[in-house]
């Protein structure tokens, strides 16, 4: 399937180390603080993983294909078919600049403006919770309330 060049891309910094933050998204037993509910084990170069999110029966599968410690994580994930790259830019002993970016969408027309729309303000989400998380130890549950029911 032709792939059309366009990307998503959210950005936060985050008043902690590069470590600490590139571990929270290694690690599911931290990511599952700001992001999803529930994964399968931590994330390593050539392995597969599972993401759930529990409160909405949903899951997703996820393929690592390069990690360089406290830099990047490059995975594919099935739910698009599409690459995301999380980037980490010490910009300081303890401040991270973290992008996520996710490209090489397979849809067009309104289809496309659908899954744009939705990266961008999941990752603009996932980003704001690992914030809080991180930098204030509070989780402010933001993915479950997201789709909450009225």
């Amino acid at each position: 399937m032709k792939k059309n060049g366009a990307a998503v891309t959210a950005q936060m910094l985050i008043r902690k180390p590069a470590a600490t933050v590139f571990q929270a998204f290694i690690d599911p037993e931290i990511t599952k603080n700001f992001w999803f509910t529930k994964g399968s084990g931590h994330l390593e170069a050539g392995k597969s993983v599972t993401w759930e999110w529990e409160m909405y029966q949903v899951s997703s599968k996820v393929q690592v294909i390069e990690i360089i410690p406290n830099e990047k994580i490059a995975i594919e994930w099935d739910q698009y078919a599409t690459p995301v790259d999380f980037l980490f830019e010490a910009t300081g002993p303890v401040t991270t600049y973290v992008t996520i970016k996710q490209y090489d969408f397979q849809t067009t027309g309104e289809e496309l403006l659908v899954e744009i729309n939705n990266a961008s303000g999941g990752f603009t989400t996932v980003l704001d919770g690992l914030k809080a998380y991180l930098e204030h130890g509070i989780n402010l549950n933001l993915i479950a309330d997201k789709f909450a029911r009225k």
